[in-house]
């Protein structure tokens, strides 16, 4: 189970660095298109912000790559590293919205995931 949940972390991060690509205008993809508005098109932060957005997607890709590591090679983790992940993730997934809504679900079933190695 600890090799699953490592794994699950290790690709919501891969998954994140698209978010920093096309934010910077260094790639683009079919689905997901440069914009500086957030929050489903609510909200238009302007360039500059959106870039800061980036470098949190890329953040969170470092951070989600790093947990894997120390999940798969059972090192001590605070419970709590997760979980501050997954909020931010959360929150970079909504401003995303909707292209980000699969980061949702990935959130939820890693959460869920961590819930059953505690109790189990």
């Amino acid at each position: 189970m600890r090799f699953l949940v490592a794994f699950l972390l290790l690709a919501h991060g891969i998954a994140h660095v698209p978010g920093f690509l096309v934010s910077w205008q260094l790639a683009s993809f079919p689905d997901l298109t440069y914009r500086t508005t957030v929050f489903g098109s609510a909200v238009d932060v302007g360039p500059a912000w959106i870039r800061l957005i980036g470098i949190g997607w890329l953040g969170e890709a470092v951070v989600f790559v790093a947990l894997a590591s120390a999940v798969a090679f059972n090192a001590p983790l605070r419970p709590v590293a997760i979980a501050t992940a997954l909020a931010l993730s959360l929150f970079l997934c909504a401003a995303g919205w909707p292209e980000a809504r699969i980061g949702l679900l990935a959130n939820g079933v890693i959460a869920l995931s961590l819930v059953a190695i505690r109790l189990g």
